[in-house]
């Protein structure tokens, strides 16, 4: 009963201190046709996340949708198909704003933009996100072939992966707040990979408004593991266009180049000098257009004209980082800032705080304006950013960096988290 009684004491001041914050900010207006009015939880009042249908998929089988929602305007929306994050919800800085709240995730209004082919939105990736090169491996003496599925190689787990199963969801209110866990399994063989895996994942709101995104996986024969969360970032909104205005900080030295296939050639360049230097000590902060107009074009002429690189993230505990490894202890280890996304129009950020390694920045490259979004939207090239936590991409070729090799009774922890402010 006391401790009961000090929660909920704890989210109201916690809830009192948000709206405090709220009224000494000023209003920010996104563009017209963005605004929603909120209508959350009771101040104070926590609950577990609502479940409602979100269609059926060809076999038959239901689909759900559910809301994470807190105090404040914080609401999170999220499908078992995928595990994909569907919508977030920020609210709108200033007083007198009645509730009113941007979604800044690009995604569809149905389940049937989710089912026909798109570019993962909002979806868990797995078993190993990024590319594979040749889709092939080896794994204790034995050669693996992969579903190619991105030219000559593997992406994001192949034809059918994680982020197009359908997912055991159980809702609950845990002590951070409204949480979603969701569990599949992926049978050996699945996609061409070893191993019967049993992923989970949990998302969870806080009164604060972070949302935490926690992976994990076991296995029950040696496989390889790299699972991340894959949203399209707009914080000026879903349907606000363009993300080339946005201002991008990453804690990073360095990065991994990559070949006219998108694989990483197995070197680590300095960001310094490059159109990838989005250091923190780089001021003001580099817009992404800025930096996107000076990369040089591919040898191929085919340049996408964008990023769709990993970065090796600082890891203040370990000091002289070499090849991603220091004296046994692997860099990722520790949960520290990623990057920084801002807005400048209205100010709003969203930080990206996590254990992995590294983090691949992804500014939407080959959105064509053919997919048609949530209400009406038509996502265009550079509409929405990703900044995907990872291990570094087709690690399994390259045994000196941080490995995704996972053998029975281990289990694979990854946990990232989004943290906004909500404006100027």
């Amino acid at each position: 009963m006391t401790r009961s009684f000090n929660l909920t004491i704890g989210y109201a001041v916690l809830w009192a201190v948000l709206l405090l914050g709220t009224a000494c900010t000023k209003p920010s207006i996104p563009p017209t046709g963005e605004l929603k009015v909120s209508q959350p939880p009771s101040s104070g009042t926590l609950q577990p996340p609502q479940k409602t249908p979100f269609g059926k998929l060809p076999d038959g089988r239901p689909v759900s949708l559910y809301t994470l929602e807190v105090p404040g305007g914080w609401k999170a929306t999220i499908t078992d198909y995928g595990a994909i994050l569907t919508s977030f919800a920020v609210p709108l800085s200033g007083a007198n704003v009645g509730g009113q709240t941007v979604d800044v995730v690009l995604g569809f209004d149905s389940l049937d933009g989710y089912l026909a082919e798109h570019p993962y939105f909002g979806a868990i990736c797995g078993r190993v996100s990024n590319r594979i090169a040749a889709g092939a491996f080896e794994l204790n003496g034995k050669q693996y072939q992969l579903a190619i599925n991105n030219g000559a190689h593997h992406l994001h787990g192949g034809r059918v992966g994680f982020d197009k199963k359908l997912w055991q969801a159980t809702p609950r209110l845990s002590e951070s707040g409204p949480a979603l866990d969701l569990q599949m399994v992926s049978a050996d063989g699945d996609e061409g990979y070893p191993g019967q895996v049993t992923a989970t994942v949990t998302y969870t709101l806080t009164p604060a408004g972070e949302l935490r995104v926690e992976m994990s996986a076991t296995t029950d024969a040696p496989t390889i593991i790299n699972m991340v969360h894959h949203s399209y970032w707009n914080l000026g909104g879903h349907a606000s266009g363009t993300i080339r205005d946005h201002e991008l900080t990453v804690f990073a030295d360095q990065y991994t180049p990559v070949d006219a296939g998108s694989i990483p050639t197995g070197l680590f360049a300095a960001v310094e000098n490059t159109p990838f230097d989005f250091r923190p000590e780089v001021k003001p902060a580099v817009a992404l257009g800025a930096a996107i107009d000076a990369l040089p074009p591919s040898a191929d002429g085919k340049n996408a004209g964008g990023i769709d690189h990993n970065f090796l993230v600082r890891d203040p505990q370990v000091d002289g980082q070499v090849d991603g490894q220091q004296q046994g202890k692997e860099v990722g280890s520790t949960m520290r800032s990623h990057a920084i996304l801002r807005e400048p129009q209205s100010g709003r950020t969203m930080e990206i705080i996590s254990d992995q390694p590294g983090i691949q920045v992804y500014t939407g490259n080959y959105l064509d304006g053919t997919l048609k979004g949530k209400d009406g939207a038509v996502y265009a090239k550079q509409n929405g950013i990703c900044l995907e936590t990872q291990k570094y991409p087709d690690s399994i070729h390259n045994t000196d960096w941080p490995s995704t090799r996972l053998d029975p009774g281990q289990t694979y922890r990854h946990t990232m988290v989004h943290r906004f402010t909500t404006g100027d």
